[in-house]
């Protein structure tokens, strides 16, 4: 693995104390920071290219209707679609399988039908699911985990057959970092004719992603946690799944013609984006893109597998901590949740953030997980391009001053 550490002079944030103390980040996996290269792209925009898009025959509006395309087929080459037509810009992974559940499900699933999930999934790829069952009497169920916290396939032979008309599933877990069997999961929807849905939130940002090699029907990601801004993220599908599906929102933009009382969509992708798009959000997202496609993604991947090693090493040496997810770094990333003792997550959480250490404590949007482990919050430190092994240093002595403070024998 190259060394990333010269990576940090590009995050002005990581130059800040927080609590008097030079601030630790450790909470990559809920939103990562941003690079100069991005927020100088996010305010060039602003400054000299501001306008509406695709509406405007003056020169500043097709400027900026060219940034927001670029933008589009930035994100295309970055997971090989076939085409920048094969990427919907949304508001974020939650938006984009919500317009998954919504403009396919409504349409296409009935009582007895059935969406497969697994046990390691985000709410934003549980609640769509919930509401649209509700709506039309499909019901919900998952596949276990094995002891060893990776999805458990073996269970596929009791609850894959004809009924499953949807599976859905993450690619990389944000609790555990578990790497989800896409492959495997995407040809057992194919055998029963069902539709396959990745949940790629952290999937896409950790490694590289080709959408056409994986045999999905459907992938959803966000940019804020790629280096780029909220606000905005991508649904992908080949043409002949977006054409089946049905857009969850309706407006301007969106529409080919317009009657009293019923009209016509225009072309894909622009049938699923209703209203005035987040552009800025666009072109920092396509600047995000063109900073890790710099880096390259397998070195994104290379640091990530180096530090999460680094990190279960020395977390090992804390008394009376609890790792939850695969040992093995090859399958998993780089969200390390754990609890100490009997102190609860959010004041462990607390106690690090006095000593300028960010990390995550909760549920993680994922209750039906954390019930599963028996436990009803962890602590999470998640890693990136810019986090290095000093700072995983800092998190395990400020673990051995919780312990000494909360009186842990």
């Amino acid at each position: 693995m190259g060394d990333l550490s010269h990576l940090r002079d590009d995050f002005p944030i990581l130059s800040t104390e927080m609590n008097g103390h030079p601030l630790v980040y450790l909470d990559s996996a809920a939103t990562t920071q941003k690079p100069v290269q991005v927020l100088d792209a996010m305010d060039g925009y602003y400054r000299t290219t501001n306008a509406n898009v695709h509406r405007g025959a003056y020169a500043l509006a097709v400027e900026a209707t060219d940034a927001y395309e670029g933008a589009r087929a930035k994100v295309a080459r970055f997971v090989n679609a076939a085409t920048p037509a094969e990427i919907v810009f949304t508001r974020g992974t939650t938006t984009a399988i919500n317009a998954i559940a919504y403009g396919w499900g409504l349409d296409h699933l009935g009582p007895g039908d059935r969406v497969l999930l697994t046990m390691l999934e985000h709410h934003a790829n549980v609640v769509p699911w919930q509401i649209v069952a509700r709506h039309t009497g499909a019901e919900l169920v998952y596949l276990p985990l094995t002891d060893g916290y990776l999805v458990d396939t073996s269970a596929l032979d009791g609850l894959l057959d004809e009924r499953v008309k949807v599976v859905g599933f993450s690619g990389m877990s944000n609790v555990l970092g578990t790497i989800g069997p896409v492959a495997e999961l995407a040809a057992a929807a194919r055998s029963v004719g069902a539709i396959s849905v990745v949940d790629a939130a952290q999937m896409v940002p950790h490694m590289p992603v080709d959408v056409q090699a994986l045999g999905v029907d459907f992938v959803a990601f966000g940019a804020h946690k790629m280096l780029g801004p909220t606000g905005i993220g991508a649904l992908w599908g080949p043409m002949d799944r977006l054409e089946r599906l049905e857009p969850a929102e309706g407006g301007g933009e969106m529409i080919l013609d317009v009657g009293l009382q019923e009209s016509t969509w225009a072309d894909i992708p622009h049938r699923f984006e209703a209203g005035t798009p987040p552009i800025a959000e666009a072109v920092g997202f396509g600047a995000a893109v063109d900073y890790l496609e710099a880096v390259g993604m397998a070195a994104v991947r290379a640091h990530e597998e180096q530090i999460t090693a680094y990190a279960l090493e020395r977390l090992a040496t804390v008394p009376d901590l609890t790792v939850y997810g695969p040992s093995d770094v090859s399958a998993r990333g780089g969200a390390v949740s754990f609890t100490l003792a009997d102190i609860h997550p959010h004041d462990l959480a607390t106690i690090l953030d006095q000593q300028g250490i960010a990390v995550r404590a909760g549920h993680h949007c994922t209750r039906p997980l954390h019930r599963l482990l028996d436990v009803p919050a962890t602590a999470r430190a998640s890693f990136y391009v810019y986090s290095v092994p000093g700072e995983v240093d800092l998190l395990v002595a400020a673990l051995e001053e919780a312990r000494r403070i909360f009186g842990v024998a």
